[in-house]
């Protein structure tokens, strides 16, 4: 694939990521292909590719392995057989220490493992977030009385403005909304989506209709979430740093480091999204409308590998859906099926690790990371985690059954920690929902989209989240 189509095709790719439909880009590729790159977007993909080259000079990596490729008749061609998917690869065992000694008790696990595989997380993964970090100043702009779904909200368009003193070059606001029902008796729960700005989605919709919102479609998940007496949040992860790799001396990573290209341990895009999210919930516990202790967070797809991120590294949240977030996120690496490692580690994905990471993709193997999928969703333990995803047919990208798996293997610690896991090892068939434990999944035949799995998530959810009671 050249430049200029890779440029093409990201914008259509992210056109599919905002509808939530794998099934509905594949039919919309038969259509005339999106227009060609602009200029900006064209010196965007030679900034990245000229760091990710940096990168690979600094680990003296001559050449990555090449990822899966949708494309079936490629002959690097994406895995769907399970048969061939390395599942019975041995995974690290997040109750072993470093040095061999099995971890019996939580306090052991708390004092001694834990911050184990969160060094290795940071130093090989996702990169180390930066000790010292900017002040965030929150701003109300606008708050808005108005109804969705027939149900009453007050609407707040907020913004995070980020101390850039360090280098006023760089400016970072983080862009927020909070609605919460305006005839709520007291602190509301609030699930808070990290997703694309609705001006992006309004551009998206105007160059392609077909995704645009159908009647018949049901309740949104945003009035969903309010029948429930909750409140919802919609954050734009991207305010906070570039998708992309030309983007890292911008955006709260080029503040950080005041313009300069990153060290190889450095934190990239995932962690700084979570960052992001963190920060929302600052905000969360100032505002007497959220009860900042029941706040969830959602993500789909590469927001949901943010969204695990954010649940492993930040304790304040109360619960986490993690939607179809494939390879990086819930994804076992050492599952080879849909989405590989040679993905992530090229040059449209590199950006959301640390630069250590692509050493996985070359001189090192998936079956040498020191942690794999399950270890990061253990680290949001003993907080309740759904993961969802579609079926092979339509979402099969994402892995739901290296997911499941992951899920599987975070189990011991849940147990450890006086917690129920998924309750069996056991692949459930299509649409079959686990969610009497502390762990819960699904996979659904809807295709790259959370949407089928919002009211079973819910339905999870409400043993955690309470509204406030009405007063007779």
């Amino acid at each position: 694939m050249t430049m200029d189509m890779q440029c093409s095709w990201k914008v259509f790719a992210l056109a599919a990521l905002a509808a939530g439909s794998v099934a509905a880009a594949g039919q919309a590729a038969q259509k005339p292909a999106p227009p060609a790159p602009t200029p900006a977007e064209v010196a965007i993909q030679a900034a990245t590719e000229k760091d990710h080259q940096r990168v690979m000079d600094a680990l003296g990596i001559k050449a990555l392995r090449p990822g899966a490729d949708g494309d079936p008749h490629s002959p690097r061609a994406a895995n769907y057989d399970e048969s061939k998917a390395n599942s019975a690869a041995a995974l690290p065992d997040p109750l072993t220490m470093n040095d061999g000694r099995k971890v019996t008790t939580a306090g052991e696990w708390w004092k001694l493992r834990r911050p184990q595989i969160v060094e290795l997380f940071d130093r090989e993964i996702y990169g180390r977030t930066p000790v010292q970090l900017p002040k965030v100043t929150w701003e109300v702009l606008s708050t808005t009385r108005e109804t969705n779904g027939g149900i009453a909200v007050i609407t707040k368009k907020l913004i995070g403005h980020v101390d850039n003193s360090a280098d006023p070059k760089v400016k970072v606001d983080i862009e927020l909304t909070l609605s919460t029902p305006t005839d709520a008796r007291g602190p509301v729960p609030v699930i808070l989506e990290l997703g694309f700005s609705k001006e992006f989605l309004a551009m998206l919709v105007q160059r392609y209709p077909q995704f645009a919102p159908k009647p018949g479609d049901g309740p949104t998940w945003q009035q969903q979430v309010l029948a429930r007496g909750w409140g919802y949040a919609e954050y734009v992860p991207t305010s906070v740093q570039p998708d992309n790799g030309a983007g890292l001396t911008e955006g709260i990573i080029g503040l950080v480091n005041k313009g300069q290209p990153r060290a190889l341990d450095d934190w990239g895009a995932l962690k700084a999204w979570a960052w992001g999210a963190s920060r929302c919930l600052d905000y969360f516990e100032i505002d007497h409308a959220v009860d900042a202790k029941q706040v969830g967070i959602e993500g789909h797809s590469r927001y949901g590998k943010a969204s695990l991120v954010a649940m492993a590294y930040d304790p304040r949240f109360a619960i986490g859906y993690i939607s179809s977030s494939g390879e990086a996120g819930a994804k076992l690496f050492r599952h080879l099926f849909g989405e590989e490692i040679g993905n992530v580690a090229g040059t449209q994905e590199y950006h959301w690790m640390a630069g250590n990471f692509l050493k996985y993709d070359s001189s090192l193997s998936v079956n040498d990371l020191p942690v794999d999928a399950h270890e990061l969703i253990a680290l949001a333990a003993p907080r309740p985690v759904f993961i969802g995803a579609g079926a092979t047919e339509g979402d099969g990208w994402a892995d739901a059954r290296g997911m499941f798996l992951a899920a599987v293997g975070a189990g011991p610690v849940y147990k450890l920690l006086g917690k129920k896991d998924l309750g069996t090892p056991e692949y459930p068939s299509i649409e079959t929902a686990l969610i009497t434990g502390d762990l819960g999944f699904r996979q659904h035949t809807g295709g790259h989209t959370p949407g089928p799995n919002w009211p079973t998530f819910l339905e999870f959810a409400r043993r955690y989240l309470h509204a406030p009671r009405v007063v007779q």
